[in-house]
């Protein structure tokens, strides 16, 4: 890179942090003591802004760079990133949104204590929303270090690290000193600078092939390598029955895994009624499709400008290809447009990082301090327990990030579209299932509830722990040693029925009688859900 485009991102980059720094201080300043604040920034958000907030929160890193990064290498089958994440919000818009809002006050949790025995149900389901949010977080510590290994031409892991550090610590500030409010309108402005920089790409992109989409598809094709084959399936997933099931894995995850995830759980409750909620579903839906609609001509622009060897050439994973295609699409390497383009699609890669990871973090230190500390706790909450309860949040808060970019440094050479499908693995195989049934089903109870949760967190870990992504492989983890057992790099086809088959299995074992769930109390939750009558 040179002196201009790394002078003006450094500029841009500055001034990103400082708005984030400043909206957080800002935060801070106000009411953020109780959890109703610190959780869920006193639930005054309207729809719109809370779904713009929502849209920022999932419009994470792995989609503005690692899906146009995948699909410039591998063509149809890196659209299925694009596909899955956008389908999944059908899921979460008919099924969870409303009735969801109506049952919680902070955490997924909320919503399957209402009928269970607290304790056992907590401990599970906040021990699930960690590590799913820990997976995510890495993916967002990725994305920060690709960029940063592409401002200074690749030279300097060592700068890569400690800016996957310093996004740690910056999380950690916005989360334990902002709470919900900061992290909200950091997610808002995020929201903004994405879909303008998305868009302000995608209209050059077209430009350039005068909008016609077919010779922009050509061109792809003919600059990828493959030829034809690079717009047709199987370039990626194709091949044995390995790759084919891997495709199906992947696929179940995306669209399954939305509405397991804690940090998009945790936004329904920033808004006061069930009706915003659902509210801030379409507006997000609406952000969110014309986001990953534009992916889609951004990745096949990728390689057709910049082609996919030399995208590969940057980086194997192709974090970096967008960036290299704002270089070219302003004039080229040297030149002042692209130097501008370069800099502003980093500093809004950057601020979708910042973003992101607050909100994932405050999820999941709401659930280490909502479900796990008030679950351990002998004696029955009282109004001092509140402020505890809060700061509590905010030392698992530096917890979580720590452990997070500790993960980050290891995984820097996967791609972040792949490494959030497997957090969206195991949020559809653990969260997913037990939700469904404690909202759907009239004789789920406490053990079929922890059995769920178990029986998909544990399997989704195993097997990724067990597949190429760990061992074996050379982009793995660990690619000196082998013990890869399990064929697939996505665990959901198998993670995903097992959580569902032992929420099933340890309700039909109960015994009757001997659990407080049962037709009343779901009677009453489905009351609740579908009136809003009790809701928080």
């Amino acid at each position: 890179m040179t002196g201009n485009h790394q002078t003006l991102t450094l500029l841009l980059f500055s001034a990103v942090v400082a708005v984030t720094l400043g909206i957080t201080s800002w935060a801070a300043r106000r009411r953020a003591g109780s959890p109703e604040e610190f959780y869920a920034g006193g639930r005054l958000f309207t729809p719109m802004e809370n779904g713009f907030a929502i849209a920022g929160d999932y419009m994470s890193a792995a989609s503005f760079l690692g899906i146009s990064g995948i699909i410039a290498l591998y063509g149809y089958d890196g659209m299925l990133y694009s596909v899955g994440f956008l389908v999944a919000w059908l899921v979460v818009l008919m099924l969870v949104a409303e009735l969801v809002r109506n049952c919680g006050r902070f955490t997924l949790a909320d919503v399957v204590a209402a009928r269970m025995r607290e304790r056992p149900v907590r401990i599970a389901t906040g021990v699930s929303s960690v590590t799913v949010s820990v997976l995510y977080l890495v993916a967002q510590m990725v994305g920060a270090g690709a960029l940063v290994a592409l401002l200074l031409g690749g030279s300097s892991g060592a700068a890569t690290s400690w800016t996957v550090v310093g996004v740690g610590a910056l999380m950690i500030f916005y989360v334990s000193c902002g709470g919900m409010r900061a992290t909200t309108w950091i997610q808002i402005v995020k929201a903004v600078l994405l879909m303008g920089g998305a868009l302000l790409l995608t209209v050059l992109v077209l430009v350039r092939f005068g909008g016609d989409l077919g010779a922009l598809l050509a061109t792809a094709a003919e600059h990828s390598g493959h030829g034809r084959d690079f717009l047709a399936p199987g370039l990626q997933y194709g091949g044995d029955w390995t790759h084919r099931l891997d495709f199906i894995s992947l696929g179940v995850a995306l669209v399954l895994g939305t509405a397991g995830l804690p940090h998009i759980l945790s936004r329904f409750y920033t808004v006061p009624t069930a009706r915003a909620a659902r509210r801030s579903v379409v507006w997000s839906v609406g952000l969110i499709g014309s986001f990953y609609l534009m992916t889609i001509v951004l990745g096949f622009g990728a390689a057709a400008v910049v082609g996919t060897a030399a995208v590969r050439g940057s980086d194997p994973a192709g974090n970096t290809a967008l960036p290299l295609l704002s270089v070219e699409l302003g004039g080229g390497a040297g030149s002042t447009g692209g130097s501008v383009l370069f800099a502003l699609v980093a500093a809004v890669a950057f601020a979708t990082i910042l973003a992101v990871v607050a909100g994932i973090t405050l999820a999941s230190s709401a659930s280490v301090a909502h479900d796990l500390y008030g679950s351990l706790r002998r004696r029955r909450p009282t109004g001092a327990d509140a402020g505890r309860e809060v700061g509590v949040a905010r030392l698992a808060s530096v917890v979580i990030g720590a452990v997070a970019v500790a993960l980050g440094l290891l995984a820097q050479d996967l791609n972040v579209a792949f490494l959030v499908g497997l957090a969206f693995a195991v949020a559809a195989s653990a969260n997913l299932p037990v939700l469904l049934y404690t909202l759907f089903w009239r004789r789920f109870t406490t053990r079929g509830a922890v059995w769920s949760v178990y029986g998909g967190l544990a399997p989704a870990v195993l097997l990724v722990v067990l597949s190429p992504v760990v061992s074996g492989a050379p982009g793995a983890f660990f690619p000196g040693v082998d013990f890869a057992l399990f064929p697939l790099e996505n665990p959901g086809l198998v993670s995903v029925p097992l959580g569902f088959l032992a929420g099933w299995v340890g309700t039909v074992t109960s015994r009757p009688g001997q659990d407080p769930s049962g037709p009343a109390r779901h009677a009453e939750t489905e009351v609740r859900a579908l009136t809003g009558a009790g809701a928080v």
